[in-house]
């Protein structure tokens, strides 16, 4: 049976900018499909390669899969709609296959919008796909679909999904087949080297209202450290890795697991060969700031932080228990220990104001981390804070839904001139940057290191491709009143996401809900027994 994966052409104008980034997912599931003997795997990158619709059907022709699979993420979702259209209209007989976080949640309107799609994989693909797949290659996969658990599909005009998989508690079987890759497609700007992202744990045990992967996760799972650097060991040694950005949300949650894993990398001398990032937690640099140069040493150099927003209302909000205060000391840590500091801020809820953006800025600029991003803030319509705010969301066109662009329109502010504060910040931040500190402040690789990082955003805005301005006519303030985002208003509402879908964080909270509610009932009773023996005593408050 031959199986073709694509993964579909889209961009925004945000995170490639520092490089062109392989699509991890296609490795993870190749690689237990080709021991399980599924061995005619074939992939398509139209998003790297820039493949247009008519390539990508020619191709398509010429490999005659039986299995067409893509992947989306929420703004990619109508190219990967796209792609299994281009399936069906050129090879109908392949069964066509989407998987992801958006058709996790939203299979429903997925299913009704593009009827295309013969079966959504929900959920984690790994030990799904191997049951999909077998019962494609056996022909009988439409009569045991309703067997297989984490599908949803349509029958007739039924929506039918099956009760969810279990999440892969196996973790020494993701093993992922990373030649299935074209390594010299990727690259990260920065150091001008190749670059992968592999996965060290899956799942977050916080519950940031804005995020949906500790929803889509389920589970917090770590693998072994010395399993994760074989990984990284081979791909430095097959296919010339020189940087790798681990894909969890936060990596340095299990703290004797991430020592662990960074002893094993100083063992086998990687870090001399191999420099790599990650994202975290403010809270997770504070604790372990006495373990930063240790980390440092096992060539860790760029630490994204989420320090989300300036103001405490706005990280009260977003449920990141975290302080202002916090984060200044985080990024000052980082610097210490010789380790990159980036600042992610969000921005563009409805309380957003020039004043706001200014005290963004400002802290920024007070705090000196090496590189800050202002992302506008993305209501992922599966998400705890999107329920909250969902009657203000007036955007529904899911493309525009990247982070770069403004979905939310602030209650004093046009989104012209939310996108024109934020440019505005950007434009400070790094002019200061480049004219007083990249050039000058370190030697060797520090200096390498944040020129380049200088050199991809330059290369972007000059392109015009940074947060897509090109395509929405901003060139400056003077435009701030004639942007045009093409949003695409034919879009409908977002329907209702899945409310099958259960992860351990919220079984905790629930069952914290319930040991409340016990306890509160047990005072009651305790007062009522108490009352009933001593009618006449009156307390005193």
């Amino acid at each position: 049976m031959r199986i073709l994966f694509v993964h579909p052409n889209y961009r925004s104008g945000g995170a490639e900018i520092a490089g062109t980034w392989p699509p991890a997912w296609v490795a993870y599931l190749s690689g237990p499909l080709k021991r399980a003997g599924f061995t005619d795997i074939h992939f398509i990158d139209a998003m790297t390669e820039e493949v247009d619709d008519e390539e990508l059907a020619r191709r398509m022709a010429q490999l005659q899969p039986d299995v067409v699979g893509t992947t989306a993420i929420t703004p990619s979702i109508y190219a990967a709609e796209r792609v299994l259209e281009l399936a069906a209209l050129t090879i109908p007989d392949a069964v066509r296959v989407l998987g992801g976080v958006h058709a996790t949640f939203m299979y429903r309107q997925v299913l009704t919008e593009a009827p295309h799609i013969d079966v959504i994989v929900r959920g984690e693909g790994e030990e799904i796909a191997l049951d999909l797949f077998g019962a494609i290659r056996d022909g009988r996969w439409r009569q045991d679909r309703e067997g297989i658990k984490g599908l949803a599909f349509r029958d007739g005009e039924r929506i039918v999904a099956t009760p969810a998989a279990d999440t892969v508690k196996d973790m020494s079987t993701l093993t992922p087949d990373w030649d299935v890759l074209d390594w010299n497609l990727y690259k990260y700007l920065p150091l001008g080297t190749r670059v992968a992202i592999p996965n060290l744990a899956r799942g977050c045990p916080f519950t940031c209202s804005f995020c949906s992967q500790w929803k889509f996760w389920r589970d917090y799972r770590i693998r072994d450290p010395k399993d994760v650097v074989d990984e990284i060991e081979q791909l430095h040694e097959k296919h010339g890795v020189g940087f790798f950005i681990l894909a969890d949300e936060e990596p340095t949650i299990n703290r004797k697991k991430f020592i662990e894993f960074c002893q094993e990398l100083i063992d086998r001398g990687l870090p001399e060969k191999v420099k790599w990032g990650i994202n975290t937690r403010v809270t997770d640099i504070y604790r372990d700031r006495e373990l930063l140069a240790f980390y440092r040493k096992a060539g860790l150099v760029h630490v994204s932080l989420g320090t989300e927003a300036a103001a405490q209302m706005k990280l009260d909000r977003f449920n990141k228990e975290t302080k202002v205060e916090e984060n200044k000391q985080a990024i000052r840590l980082l610097r210490e220990a010789d380790i990159f500091v980036e600042a992610q801020f969000i921005v563009g809820l409805d309380n957003e104001t020039p004043e706001t953006l200014e005290e963004t800025y400002k802290m920024a600029w007070d705090w000196q981390p090496d590189l800050a991003n202002w992302a506008m803030y993305t209501p992922w319509p599966f998400t705890p804070l999107f329920e909250e705010i969902k009657d203000q969301v007036e955007i529904h066109d899911f493309s525009k839904y990247n982070f770069v662009t403004p979905i939310m329109k602030p209650a004093a502010m046009e989104r012209g001139e939310l996108l024109n504060g934020v440019m505005k910040n950007y434009r400070r931040f790094y002019m200061q940057k480049a004219l007083f500190h990249y050039p000058w402040r370190g030697t060797g690789f520090r200096r390498r290191y944040l020129l380049g990082c200088l050199y991809a955003f330059l290369r972007a805005g000059f392109k015009r491709s940074f947060y897509d301005l090109g395509k929405a006519g901003y060139w400056g303030p003077q435009t701030r009143k004639k942007v045009d985002w093409h949003f695409d208003e034919s879009r409908e509402a977002a329907a209702d996401a899945a409310t099958d879908w259960q992860s351990s964080a919220d079984r905790a909270a629930q069952a914290a809900a319930r040991r409340e509610a016990v306890r509160k009932q047990m005072k009651e009773r305790g007062e009522s027994r108490a009352a009933e023996r001593h009618p006449d005593r009156i307390d005193v408050p």
